[in-house]
């Protein structure tokens, strides 16, 4: 499995063929190192419906003639849109062709902007992604939250990718102990330096989890990684 970062909190997973983006913003994104018209995917993933995570969901979407897969009311939205979908939501998991997904907790909030408005889009989520052997843990926008120490014990995480910024989510103190809890081969942060107030240093964080026994790996946006 290939993870690739594209700054914020989007990661493009590669496994066998298959391709996946999840929370693909990217064009507003002042560290992303792609545009969205060049982006090759079987499935968009989406944590919420926040505009710095569902970003170009509608133009890959439709690019790419490939379903969104989101809890239920964000996944209607993205249906009005003249999108195909996939309706899920929190504990729910569904197979597809070449990889499974399952959303769990976050806590969060979720709502976009339309015509104006300030719009519910559901609950927030964390997404569990299988592909092949291998499992990855995208946390989402997410405070700390004790049943994470479930998730880590119910699956065997290859990689949790876990928000960092503070202000919006967790810090990197409360992201170390998530990432003991969630017992993870592997953590990548995401969600920080994108913009000044959710400034933190990624190198720093690593050291802290491996002063714990825990892998780190800080991508620079465009930068991959393999499981």
């Amino acid at each position: 499995m290939k993870i690739t970062y594209y700054g914020h909190s989007c990661i493009l997973v590669e496994e066998a063929g298959k391709r996946v983006i999840i929370d693909p913003f990217l064009t507003g994104n002042p560290t992303a190192k792609i545009a969205a018209e060049d982006v090759k995917v079987d499935a968009v993933l989406l944590t919420h419906g926040h505009s710095d995570h569902f970003g170009d969901t509608l133009t890959i979407a439709k690019q790419n003639d490939c379903p969104v897969v989101a809890v239920y009311e964000l996944a209607e939205y993205c249906q009005s849109q003249g999108v195909q979908v996939q309706h899920m939501n929190i504990g729910g998991s569904c197979q597809f062709d070449g990889f499974k997904v399952k959303y769990t907790l976050a806590f969060h909030s979720s709502s976009l902007e339309v015509n104006g408005t300030s719009v519910y889009m559901g609950q927030p989520a964390g997404i569990l992604l299988t592909m092949g052997d291998k499992t990855i843990y995208h946390a989402g926008d997410t405070a700390l939250f004790g049943d994470m120490k479930i998730i880590g014990e119910m699956n065997d995480i290859d990689t949790a990718i876990l928000p960092i910024g503070d202000v919006l989510t967790m810090g990197p103190e409360d992201a170390a102990i998530a990432a003991e809890w969630l017992r993870a081969k592997k953590v990548i942060p995401v969600h920080y330096n994108t913009f000044p107030f959710i400034k933190q240093d990624a190198n720093s964080f690593t050291e802290l989890l491996e002063s714990k026994g825990i892998v780190g790996v800080a991508l620079e946006p465009g930068a991959s990684t393999e499981i």
